[in-house]
């Protein structure tokens, strides 16, 4: 060929469309897990493999799938259009990402392999006539796909040849096995899989023996997240409970991490405890409870999520509490640096927890004998100014605080859920009793602490940070609106208008 991109995928025997759409994506080679699983996955073999968000793995099995769809229509007889590729992902988020590389690499067979995304909820009734249509490759995460398998919009057990489960490891921590093992019912007893996971956890592995038969295990001996080009990791070595509050407090309110940042902890009693505490500080923040529906857990329109979270654009991962297994810091890792984005992971570790953090670093390093968490240069004296303050938000968050938070979150939840509209229409007083129900207060937010003074600024930082942005000026309507609301005498008791005087009675 003359075109010099393509020649690493040469010898794989694909279609010149394919070829042609490498080419124009600026691929000169393919990556490890290409290398390594377009053959196999030619030869129609089943396959596990192991790969890390970055590594092409989309395309690994994009590629084949494609080629294995070209191929029957070019050579086998002709039969009734229909459904024979379904890629299971476990966020609307990844499905779209699916869904638009699978298109790029099917630019020059348009006409001959259509992809449909049916990930979205909300459009049901135009992704039914989607599927009236039978394309080629359906997308969509678990619950997604069994709905349409159940409504029989969509009809697998006769067409499918190809199961792609792609992100194997998040589907079972975002809570789909029961779709999963239900969706399986509705697939025919033979046709070709590849599951893909960053990790090998016993969701995998018993996945593994209800979907694949004799697969290929690939474990490529790459890093499982991207390099220090890409992604810095640092620890921080906290000598207490309150050195890792006073130490958050203190990053984000100084803007020494900036952009949207997601921080993990071990339990849901901490997650809640971490979000009041930074309420103090007008830091606003949300709790990705898993034991709710997302509406709940998250307002942010850039969730692209059916359920976990997908967030887009996180500049931060903070490890508040150390991850308990090594398997565990990789996925909370992976939520950042994606695509190319520049990323930062910062663990806060107490003395106690160093010996599990070496086991999470030997595991990142591999053959690597260079550390990989490098220590977070950050000096704590010259934060002490601020421990009074942490100390006094700390005292507020009680646990009848963490309590009401959590009450107050379902008690939201169960006056929104479509679910229980029916019966809200059918027990009216229930509804009247929740709605006014003792309000609950999950903790008293003192205003002067969003506010920090510059002598509390460290000196070395003086200049460089706003720990306070300036108010904007109003508008005069909202001035108007806001002296108005001042005299308002059933909010401020310093009404100064007309005064009423009584007219003198007949004598």
């Amino acid at each position: 060929m003359e075109n010099s991109e393509a020649l690493g995928f040469e010898h794989m025997g694909l279609d010149p469309r394919l070829l042609q759409a490498v080419t124009d994506m600026g691929w000169s080679r393919p990556t490890l897990i290409q290398e390594k699983a377009i053959p196999l996955a030619l030869e129609g073999k089943d396959l596990l493999a192991r790969a890390r968000t970055g590594s092409g793995k989309t395309a690994a099995y994009a590629i084949p799938m494609l080629q294995l769809l070209l191929h029957r229509k070019a050579t086998g007889p002709v039969v009734e259009q229909a459904v024979r590729s379904l890629v299971l992902v476990p966020t609307k988020e990844l499905a779209r990402q699916a869904q638009s590389m699978i298109q790029q690499l099917a630019t020059y067979c348009a006409r001959d392999v259509r992809v449909a995304n049916v990930s979205a909820a909300e459009d049901s009734a135009s992704q039914r006539a989607v599927l009236m249509e039978k394309p080629d490759v359906v997308v969509g995460t678990p619950s997604r796909i069994l709905s349409h398998l159940q409504q029989d919009s969509l009809k697998l057990r006769d067409s499918l040849e190809l199961l792609v489960v792609d992100e194997t490891d998040l589907l079972f921590s975002f809570g789909f096995e029961e779709e999963l093992k239900s969706l399986l019912c509705h697939l025919p007893r033979i046709y070709q899989a590849f599951l893909m996971s960053a990790t090998f956890n016993e969701d995998v592995q018993a996945l593994k023996e209800l979907v694949l038969h004799n697969p290929v295990t690939l474990k490529l001996q790459e890093s499982q997240l991207p390099g220090p080009d890409q992604l810095q990791q640092f620890q921080v070595v906290c000598e207490t409970e309150e050195d890792k509050f006073l130490l958050l407090y203190a990053l984000l309110k100084l803007s020494l991490i900036r952009g949207k940042s997601l921080l993990f902890v071990n339990t849901l009693e901490r997650s809640y405890r971490l979000r009041l505490f930074l309420e103090q500080f007008s830091i606003p923040t949300c709790v990705l409870n898993g034991e709710l529906p997302l509406r709940s857990r998250a307002s942010d329109p850039e969730a692209g999520v059916a359920r976990g979270i997908d967030f887009h654009h996180v500049s931060a991962v903070l490890n508040f509490d150390l991850p308990p297994t090594p398997e565990a810091y990789i996925h909370r890792a992976g939520r950042t640096a994606r695509a190319n984005n520049p990323g930062i992971v910062l663990t806060f570790v107490l003395p106690t927890e160093q010996s599990h953090l070496g086991k999470i670093e030997e595991l990142l390093s591999g053959e690597n004998s260079g550390p990989i968490l490098l220590p977070y240069q950050f000096r704590m004296e010259e934060i002490e100014g601020f421990r009074y303050r942490c100390r006094d938000a700390m005292r507020s968050v009680t646990k009848q605080a963490i309590r009401e938070a959590r009450l107050k979150e379902i008690k939201e939840e169960l006056l929104h859920s479509e679910k229980l509209k029916t019966y809200f229409e059918d027990n009216p007083r229930d509804l009247q009793l929740l709605r006014h129900d003792l309000p609950l207060h999950p903790a008293v937010v003192k205003p002067h602490l969003g506010h920090v003074p510059d002598y509390l600024v460290p000196p070395a930082l003086r200049g460089l940070v706003r720990p306070h942005k300036k108010r904007k000026k109003l508008s005069s309507s909202c001035r108007k609106a806001r002296r108005a609301k001042s005299q308002n005498p059933l909010r401020s008791f310093k009404h100064k208008g007309k005064k009423f005087r009584p007219t003198a009675k007949p004598s």
